[in-house]
C-alpha cells in the first residue's frame, strides 16, 4: 500500500525513496530499546506509531524525510517521550 509513498531525504536526493514500513518499524522500535523500553513494550509502542504514520500517508504521494520524521516524533512522544527525544535528536540509530 505505502511502497508508492516517495521520501524525500534531507539532501534533496533523487529520485526519492520509496517508503518501507519495516525499516520505520524498526527504528521505532530501536528508539524505544535505545531508551530501555522492554521489548513487548517496545514492539507494541513501534506498531501503534506505525500504524498513525500509515494513516497520515494516505494521499501524500511523496513526503519530506524531515516531515516523517516530526510526524514520527509527536506520535512516538505521546508513548513515551525519551524515546521521541531519542528518535528525534538521534538520526542515526539502526
Amino acid at each position: 500500500m505505502n511502497t508508492l509513498i516517495d521520501v524525500v531525504k534531507r539532501s534533496g536526493q533523487r529520485p526519492a525513496q520509496s517508503f518501507d514500513r519495516e525499516k520505520f518499524h524498526r527504528s521505532i522500535y530501536a528508539a524505544c530499546l535505545s531508551v530501555r523500553v522492554p521489548e513487548g513494550e517496545a514492539a507494541s509502542i513501534a506498531n501503534r506509531v506505525s500504524e498513525a504514520v500509515t494513516l497520515w500517508l494516505n494521499n501524500r504521494p511523496v513526503v519530506t524525510s524531515s516531515d516523517l520524521r516530526r510526524v514520527a516524533g509527536a506520535h512516538l512522544h505521546r508513548y513515551h517521550p525519551d524515546a521521541a527525544y531519542f528518535y528525534h535528536h538521534h538520526r542515526y540509530i539502526i
